[in-house]
């Protein structure tokens, strides 16, 4: 096969979903990407391991085309056998607090006297530096702490949380960038490097337009529900169907013209209250009415449909059932239905990183915690059955 990462080694310490992803997606790219776990499994896993269970669709989605082994990195001859992986590795990658493969002795500066062509990829909340280096971070709390929960609910609501993990998901693709930068690097200069990636960092720029409200207004960005803050475009909304919502967002006059015409309201194109974003925004209340009266007269897919014959940016507001049955992705090969082991038939992603010429990497299901044990010990370091068995017998696996 024909694959970006064909060749390149990664031990996967990801955990959650932050680490797991970035390495899913090098899987993907056909790396071969060893994901190593302690013995009772990484927290995801332990959790379900936990209840009775064996493993999750998050579990069979971030961790497909993986192979899987255990490692005691508190045990000496674990960290030996380490070495010997990272030897013959070219990327390690964790997400685990700051500092703490360094507490354990199998830091960056340690194992890059083992392989100074090793990328070494370290995902944290925020950072490996700095004041807040050692606060707790999760999903939640980086959207409290970068200012996501902020803008996010309705104007006379608390602060909410984005629905999706969105901000897990957005260390995940940065880290993912840093290693590929650093391999690419690494082919000019020879050398690894550490590369890091802070969770709060990567969503920075998510909040552009508060920035813009701020610069233009000199005031604190206000929560707006689905509206846009500032009201700078007009109509711009979830709007109710006879089964449902849609979402129409009208960028500009000419979107506004053709929702006339698909609403059958020509006769509204010359008033002064909707001539032009800053006045629809001035009468939001009248401008959203002459919307709603629309869409609650028609089913969601005769508003998408009407929408796009007269070109006017809107979507369905659809579920989660519905996304992952959606045709429009399945026939581009981004979901893919796959009878899993554990699970059985589930909706699994590919990678959306479309390389055109390459191959694209066929999905392998999951794998079970330390799956791969003798596979990667026995065979890859050459340990052999006897020393598979040795490192069980020491607690190393």
């Amino acid at each position: 096969m024909t694959t970006p990462l064909g060749g390149i080694t990664v031990l996967d310490f990801g955990q959650i979903y932050q680490g797991p992803y970035a390495t899913f997606l090098m899987a993907k790219a056909g790396a071969d990407v060893i994901k190593i776990e302690p013995p009772g499994g990484e927290p995801l896993r332990r959790r379900v391991i936990a209840t009775g269970g064996e493993t999750t669709l998050p579990i069979a989605m971030l961790n497909a085309n993986k192979r899987a082994v255990t490692l005691n990195l508190k045990s000496p001859r674990g960290r030996e056998v380490l070495m010997q992986m990272v030897a013959r590795a070219d990327v390690l990658l964790e997400n685990f607090s700051p500092g703490t493969m360094d507490g354990l002795g199998v830091g960056y500066d340690m194992l890059k006297r083992i392989n100074p062509r090793l990328v070494y990829a370290t995902g944290t909340g925020f950072g490996i530096s700095g004041p807040d280096r050692d606060n707790l971070a999760m999903d939640f709390t980086i959207q409290a702490a970068s200012g996501i929960m902020s803008v996010t609910g309705d104007p006379d609501g608390p602060p909410m949380k984005a629905g999706p993990t969105l901000v897990d998901f957005m260390g995940g693709i940065h880290l993912y960038a840093a290693v590929i930068t650093a391999l690419f690097q690494r082919d000019h200069t020879g050398e690894g490097q550490m590369v890091e990636v802070a969770m709060q960092e990567a969503v920075y720029p998510t909040l552009a337009s508060s920035y813009d409200y701020h610069l233009r207004t000199g005031q604190v960005p206000p929560r707006a529900g689905n509206r846009q803050a500032g009201l700078s475009a007009a109509p711009y909304n979830a709007f109710p169907t006879k089964d449902g919502y849609v979402a129409v967002h009208v960028v500009t006059e000419g979107h506004w013209t053709n929702l006339l015409k698909a609403m059958g309201r020509d006769e509204l194109e010359d008033d002064p209250r909707f001539l032009t974003h800053t006045a629809r925004a001035a009468n939001m209340a009248a401008t959203e009415a002459v919307v709603t009266e629309w869409t609650t007269s028609l089913t969601k897919a005769e508003v998408v449909a009407a929408a796009k014959r007269y070109k006017i940016p809107c979507a369905p507001v659809r579920d989660a059932v519905e996304v992952m049955n959606d045709p429009h992705m399945h026939a581009r090969g981004m979901l893919e239905r796959i009878d899993h082991p554990s699970l059985g038939p589930i909706v699994v992603p590919n990678s959306p990183l479309r390389l055109h010429g390459a191959d694209r990497v066929a999905a392998i299901p999951s794998p079970k915690l330390g799956q791969h044990n003798r596979d990667v010990y026995g065979s890859w370091l050459g340990l052999g059955d006897a020393g598979v068995a040795a490192l069980q017998a020491e607690g190393a696996i």
